[in-house]
């Protein structure tokens, strides 16, 4: 039999799972697809019971007869509001993370009677936005009062695994730093006056940190997932801090950057930072800090332009977009296709295409969304640098990493050197490297990160392409404040378009 710990990450397009050894060698890997809802313009939802579909199915079919399963790591995106009752039955689909923008009011509102940005920025360490649970819990409190007086419990994606697996109701620390303003990021502790003037009927999950033991399987579950009953579950964590741990980027200095379905930015750092345009968090580990940013679309675009196109193989639209070139043949994109995060934070930013003729083609539309992806993570890293973060490495992950025109286009555009791990395969890795420190002896010294996955190679920017970038960056973020009054305006159409379909619907 053979030691073997295993890793689940519930993602926005997938659920992903790993079989991992002690040494850090994957054995096997599984992969679940799934859509999220988008039931209205700005809203995007999922069942949270596919959450626990999707683990137990990936469960099932990683093991195997010679595997001894010592212990398992979730993590999930994040921050996420799934309600539940008291028994733990999920009252409404889960309201996801800053890609759902409906509580724009509400951020407003909040921070008003709260006492203004600067008071929620000094407790929480991030500003409200569409990336906060407050607001969401006061829509829901506002538009869906029946489920708001019967919720009882907060779940996100990885806590509601590890609540399936053990039965034990927890949050992790850096989960709860990013549901503003309920934690206090000074206090390391959720802040009940406002709290309590938010959601006065939640029980708010005790707090652990996501190496930490949460329980272990119980009967049901190992029925149910085929795994060992009484086997350790870590509390696990958000997918981008458990991404950051999978490449040993959770050291100050440090900046991870994930390639996904959005594009994630964690930069570690040595203290407290916090300012209006970015996430100011708790990290993963205990006495670490975190300054954080978020894209709203990046591989989505890329999937979205791939369906456009006739669903073409992705090495051919990279390759058709190495051909356009630096540039993408005068084409300019902002990529703000559902809103954006950080650092402009506004939700009613809409995508744009600037540059178009006749003479272009799918090549060179799919450049300029690579090139747009990568202007947004050069705002999102001075932004950064701008608040006294301090970035001596990048580190790339995710699923983009795997070919190596969009990475290139990222150093190129930044003028950043960046570490490509040698594995890439995730939080679900990351899930299970914390797993494997549950199950670990500590005699034995334990597991380390950097002996499980060290650096493969090292993409450096190309310094002749240099001045065109710096020239069409400037370019890009002229383009918003340009068109963010036509932007708003669609937005605001868009929204009353969908409002009339919904009363056409339901009349």
């Amino acid at each position: 039999m053979t030691d073997v710990v295993l890793g689940v990450d519930i993602g926005t397009g997938n659920s992903k799972g790993v079989l991992v050894d002690r040494a850090g060698n994957v054995l096997r890997s599984e992969t679940r697809e799934h859509q999220v809802d988008r039931p209205h313009p700005g809203w995007v939802e999922m069942d949270g019971e596919i959450w626990w579909e999707e683990f137990a199915a990936i469960s099932r079919a990683l093991i195997g007869d010679g595997d001894k399963v010592i212990a398992v790591g979730v993590s999930g995106m994040g921050p996420c509001v799934l309600l539940t009752d008291d028994d733990g039955k999920p009252l409404r689909p889960a309201i996801l993370y800053g890609v759902d923008t409906r509580a724009t009011t509400e951020i407003a509102e909040l921070t008003e009677r709260l006492g203004g940005e600067q008071a929620i920025l000094h407790r929480c360490g991030s500003a409200l936005s569409t990336q906060a649970v407050g607001p969401k819990l006061a829509w829901l409190d506002a538009h869906e009062p029946e489920v708001m007086s019967k919720a009882r419990r907060l779940f996100m994606p990885s806590s509601w695994l590890a609540f399936r697996l053990t039965g034990t109701y927890l949050l992790d620390h850096h989960s709860a730093s990013q549901s503003a303003p309920l934690y206090d990021t000074m206090a390391r502790n959720w802040y009940e006056p406002w709290a309590g003037d938010i959601a006065p009927h939640l029980d708010l999950p005790p707090l652990a940190w996501p190496a930490d033991t949460a329980g272990t399987v119980t009967a049901g579950a190992a029925k149910e997932t085929g795994l060992p009953e009484g086997i350790p579950v870590i509390a696990g964590t958000i997918d981008a801090w458990s991404e950051a741990v999978s490449v040993d980027a959770q050291n100050p200095g440090d900046l991870m950057l994930m390639y996904g379905t959005t594009m994630f930015l964690v930069h570690t750092v040595p203290q407290r930072v916090s300012t209006p345009n970015l996430w100011g968090t708790i990290g993963a580990f205990e006495d670490t800090r975190s300054l954080a940013g978020g894209m709203a679309t990046s591989g989505g675009i890329t999937g979205w332009l791939k369906e456009l196109f006739g669903s073409p193989e992705y090495p051919q639209l990279l390759s058709e977009a190495d051909q356009s070139g630096p540039g993408a043949q005068g084409l300019l994109m902002l990529p703000y296709f559902a809103g954006e995060r950080t650092p402009i934070a506004d939700p009613d930013a809409r995508g744009v295409l600037a540059g178009l003729t006749l003479s272009h083609g799918r090549g060179d539309v799919y450049r300029a969304a690579l090139e747009a992806t990568a202007m947004g993570v050069r705002h999102n890293v001075e932004a950064m640098e701008a608040a006294g973060g301090f970035i001596e490495r990048i580190v790339a992950v995710g699923g983009g990493t795997q070919g190596d025109l969009w990475t290139q286009i990222v150093s190129d555009i930044t003028g950043r050197q960046q570490v490509v791990p040698s594995k890439t395969i995730g939080a679900s890795y990351g899930a299970a490297y914390l797993a494997a420190r549950a199950g670990s002896d500590p005699e034995s010294g334990g597991v380390d990160i950097a002996d499980w996955n060290p650096p493969s190679h090292t993409v450096k920017p190309n310094p002749a392409v240099r001045q065109d970038y710096d020239e069409l960056y400037d370019l890009y973020r002229q383009l918003y404040p340009s068109t963010q009054a036509v932007q708003h305006a669609l937005a605001d159409r868009q929204h009353r378009l969908s409002t009339q379909g919904r009363d056409r619907r339901t009349s």
